[in-house]
């Protein structure tokens, strides 16, 4: 029972952290949020790689860490003013210092040191830094929609394959997740599409029926890839969970992970759809 209460009170606190950050209209404070998130990913992601504790391996987190929120703030000033020229800047000093600070790490294996930082910056602050451009281009409540469409594919997946679950999505990766949970996370965002339209599409954004429909399964199928993709780097590293910053849910990057791969599917969809 208390690990329930936990898990239940550390989701809420997180679920209304999004929604505080994407319904205020402070930039600053989206900022602030997803700078945390893009420090805690990070983090969580160096402590995935196995590294042996070293002032170097704290040295290199902080430097990804900086060059990531570096990421991100190119990426906030080019969506609003069009310039991204001092933290562009900042990021290729950055990618400088990264790659000459490796020349006096002692281990036998830089590329896999390299590779850690870079696949983090790629894989963690890349699609976060790209919610800028959901959030200023498009709307604020259309990227809230899109994260209530995540978290109720979650829900969906895990209620109908907790009931129903008999034929497996991708064993190798993860054996517990199923076609039919599938399926139920896909229907769920169906509808949440359509009551997005009916019901808060003013709220929202201007999209029509059928565009909020495919972005609903644009949504399921790319969060399910993003949780897949981050179960095969845990199976990989021999790990259960990213981390432990959120009680009863693990870590930031095992409640991110979709949205890692939905961002650059969503923009791909809305520039697509705007285009045509």
């Amino acid at each position: 029972m208390k690990k329930i209460l936990t898990r239940t009170v550390s989701g809420c606190i997180y679920v209304a952290l999004i929604v505080t950050a994407l319904t205020l209209d402070s930039p600053y404070l989206f900022f602030g949020v997803f700078s945390l998130f893009i420090i805690f990913g990070i983090l969580e992601f160096h402590r995935l790689a196995g590294q042996e504790s070293s002032f170097f391996k704290y040295l290199v987190a902080s430097l990804d860490s900086l060059g990531g929120i570096t990421m991100f703030a190119a990426s906030a000033c080019l969506t609003t003013m069009g310039n991204f020229t001092l933290p562009a800047t900042i990021y290729l000093a950055y990618f400088i210092i990264r790659m000459v600070v490796q020349l006096y790490d002692k281990s036998d294996n830089a590329i896999a040191s390299l590779s850690h930082s870079f696949m983090g910056q790629m894989y963690v602050a890349m699609p976060l830094s790209l919610l800028n451009v959901i959030y200023f281009n498009f709307a604020p409540h259309l990227l809230l929609a899109i994260f209530i469409m995540i978290w109720l594919n979650d829900t969906g997946a895990f209620c109908v394959g907790s009931l129903f679950g008999k034929h497996r999505l991708f064993e190798r990766i993860s054996p517990k997740k199923s076609w039919e949970g599938f399926w139920g996370g896909f229907l769920f965002c169906i509808i949440a599409g359509i009551l997005f339209y009916f019901a808060f599409n003013s709220y929202f954004s201007g999209l029509n029926l059928f565009e909020w429909i495919l972005l609903g399964i644009v949504v399921a199928i790319f969060s399910t890839w993003g949780d897949l993709c981050e179960s095969l780097i845990k199976r990989t590293l021999h790990v259960k969970d990213s981390g432990h910053i959120i009680p009863g849910h693990g870590g930031l990057l095992d409640r991110i992970d979709s949205l890692l791969l939905v961002t650059p599917a969503s923009i791909l969809f809305l520039i697509l759809t705007f285009l045509s």
